[in-house]
């Protein structure tokens, strides 16, 4: 069987002392030869200079509205804090099974925030789901009660500063380049998206743990398409594990590259709502990784960034979205009731999750209240 995480360490007992955080470096990238994608980069080191939004307005804008995956680069956040979280993220999967329990994600509700635990079975494979994650929400006062793993409270302070830097030095710009490809006001979507506004913003330590041949196989037999994000956009941080792959334009399969010092970030189904389609939801999975990082864990952190709990899904005022004819009559009507973000996220990660046993989904789709998404894509 799949095993729970990492193999167990020895940690300290659970009480006042903390626990050690071990430094995690990236693993030795695949020596195979892979079907790479060719990802446009965004270098926000020029986002202050004069003219500089609007070049890099530029450079994003087929990558949001045809690939809907980019990578960004020279973002102001150090490697070393980088590589200090995912060391965080991996000393928190070597923990007992008994700490990650104590503060699971609460699926019945749609809530995403605490541990998701790698209990579920894929189909009737006889093999388990290879993944474990640990949700945190961001730093404000709407969620001081949210419970914390041990790890979490002792490393708080590191935590909540990466967490509020990478909403300011990435996500929040990204908003802004964005809105200026709307021809809309630079901050529309990041106030949209307000960091100390309540919303299901999260930073996520993730891993894949290691599968045999026959464990990806059976897995994989089961169910191979892919899927979209729920949120607005999200980051992934570069880990050397290949396994990731996005369906291009094409319709063709490739795989996402790891950037050095950089970031992976792709456009996701609220972002896809509020341009009635015109920026793209990117449709990717996982797949078995390359022979020689078999037997590797795929540690993952991340950034899901979704739009504020009153953020409405409706077509956003946008004179280019105008000039194209994609803003409907009745999403120009102020009056209108309308699905907010925070509501469809719910809806469909309680559709996703709240589940035993993973169900075969092709030729299936989610639908919530107007809005609709295909679960699964070839």
């Amino acid at each position: 069987m799949t095993p729970i995480a990492l193999d167990q360490v020895e940690s300290q007992p659970l009480s006042d002392k903390k626990i050690l955080v071990k430094p995690w470096s990236r693993p030795q990238k695949t020596k195979e030869q892979l079907d790479w994608a060719v990802l446009p980069k965004i270098d926000l080191s020029r986002f202050d200079e004069t003219g500089g939004k609007q070049e890099l307005a530029r450079d994003l804008y087929d990558a949001v509205t045809k690939v809907g995956f980019w990578s960004v680069v020279n973002t102001g956040l150090d490697d070393e804090r980088v590589l200090r979280q995912f060391s965080i993220g991996n000393t928190f999967f070597k923990e007992p099974l008994e700490e990650k329990r104590k503060f699971p994600c609460n699926f019945a509700e749609g809530e995403y925030f605490g541990y998701r635990e790698n209990s579920r079975w894929v189909g009737d494979t006889g093999v388990k789901e290879n993944i474990e994650m640990l949700n945190i929400p961001k730093p404000i006062p709407e969620y001081a009660s949210v419970g914390q793993h041990q790890v979490v409270q002792d490393n708080w302070a590191e935590i909540a500063q990466f967490h509020r830097d990478v909403y300011d030095k990435v996500v929040h710009k990204l908003f802004v380049l964005i809105a200026i490809i709307l021809e809309l006001p630079e901050s529309f979507l990041a106030d949209a998206h307000a960091y100390d506004g309540a919303s299901d913003d999260h930073l996520r330590y993730m891993i894949y743990n290691v599968r045999t041949q026959d464990e990806w196989d059976r897995a994989q037999a089961y169910s191979k398409g892919g899927h979209t994000d729920f949120g607005s956009l999200t980051l992934l941080f570069s880990q050397h594990v290949a396994g990731l792959q996005i369906r291009t334009p094409a319709g063709e399969w490739k795989y996402v590259q790891p950037v050095d010092g950089g970031i992976t970030c792709n456009a996701a189904d609220t972002l896809t709502f509020l341009t009635n389609g015109f920026i793209k939801s990117t449709v990717h999975r996982v797949v078995t990784p390359p022979k020689d990082q078999m037997a590797t864990p795929r540690l993952g952190l991340l950034y899901f960034s979704r739009p504020g709990e009153n953020t409405p899904m409706k077509t956003v005022p946008s004179p280019l979205l105008e000039r194209l004819g994609l803003i409907p009559e009745e999403d120009k009507d102020p009056n209108k009731p309308t699905v907010t973000g925070s509501e469809y996220v719910r809806a469909r990660v309680k559709d996703v999750h709240y589940k035993t046993v993973i169900d075969k989904r092709e030729g299936t789709a989610f639908e919530f209240k107007g809005l609709k998404v295909q679960n699964y894509y070839d």
